[in-house]
């Protein structure tokens, strides 16, 4: 492989590759984005996303007149085992040598990391738990990630696996929640079946025949809509049992929520006396946050997956 940054090695480049979008970001070394791109990723097409992929780092560079290290945080994770992609919700990425096809054709080394991951070390390095020991960076959105982060280190873990709270059993189900709702991961009743924004939206349309996204949810709950209120209030319920699971297992200082329903300012409000029941413990110090640098965590994290 070429040796990457030859000129000016603490600029970075970090790609957030989702669903819908891919968007790239040039980084400087005090982590500021000097360049940033958006496009529309070419869904169940693996050959024109790799290009997509290398186009935007390649038009980067071409601004930056210099070759960068790139990190990129995908859905899913690199198995440590075969060294495909396994585990995305964007199902044409599973079982693709990712990492590989990509440093073949930008000729170097490319890092690969979980989205969840990027998104909670650009929030614990710089950002809204900045100077914290302990982070957990949760995705609330279209689907349900996290990653954890240890004095300013991703913890991954041997099986690729930390941070993974998604797909575990929703804590203390209630009769009504058993045996839940099925996950594309082949189970049932994982906390992304009853968290995410689709899932909100599920809840609402299997309880009351109403059909909403999560920002007309919002909106009908303040205007008066109990069905939208009690809805927001069961999702509420079922996240602070979530967390509270991770909260006994990790006792982290700080939990960031990121993801569309991270906006919902309800959560802060409310989520901290709603786990402190499930708590093995007299208090709850945990401090529940928004991102500070909200959706462009994501492609900084992947960007700080090369150390400045």
């Amino acid at each position: 492989m070429n040796a990457t940054c030859t000129h000016r090695p603490h600029t970075r480049i970090g790609v957030d590759l989702g669903g819908t979008k891919i968007e790239a970001a040039a980084l400087d070394p005090q982590g500021r984005i000097l360049q940033r791109r958006r496009i529309l990723t070419p869904r169940h097409n693996y050959p024109a996303t790799l290009d997509a992929i290398a186009g935007l780092v390649q038009g980067l560079e071409q601004h930056l007149e210099h070759p960068c290290p790139v990190g990129v945080g995908t859905p899913g994770a690199i198995s440590p085992f075969n060294g495909r992609l396994r585990n995305a919700n964007s199902v044409w990425l599973n079982q693709r040598a990712l990492g590989e096809d990509l440093s073949s054709l930008l000729q170097r080394e490319v890092r690969i990391a979980n989205d969840a991951d990027c998104f909670a070390l650009s929030e614990a390095i710089d950002g809204a738990a900045a100077g914290a020991c302990t982070v957990f960076g949760v995705i609330i959105g279209t689907g349900t990630g996290g990653g954890l982060v240890i004095d300013g280190r991703l913890l991954q873990g041997p099986n690729a696996i930390a941070g993974e709270w998604g797909h575990n059993p929703l804590p203390w189900p209630q009769p009504e929640e058993l045996p839940g709702p099925p996950c594309y991961c082949g189970k049932q009743g994982c906390i992304e079946t009853f968290c995410s924004g689709p899932a909100l939206s599920a809840d609402l349309q299997r309880a009351t025949g109403k059909v909403m996204d999560v920002p007309a949810m919002v909106t009908a709950a303040a205007h008066g809509d109990q069905d939208a209120l009690a809805a927001l209030q069961r999702h509420e319920h079922r996240l602070a049992r979530a967390l509270a699971a991770v909260i006994n297992l990790l006792d982290p200082d700080v939990i960031v929520l990121g993801g569309g329903l991270s906006k919902l300012d309800r959560l802060y409000a409310n989520l901290p006396a709603l786990i402190l029941p499930y708590v093995f413990s007299d208090g709850l110090a945990t401090r529940i946050v928004p991102p500070r640098y909200g959706d462009a965590s994501g492609v900084r994290g992947a960007a700080f997956l090369w150390p400045a």
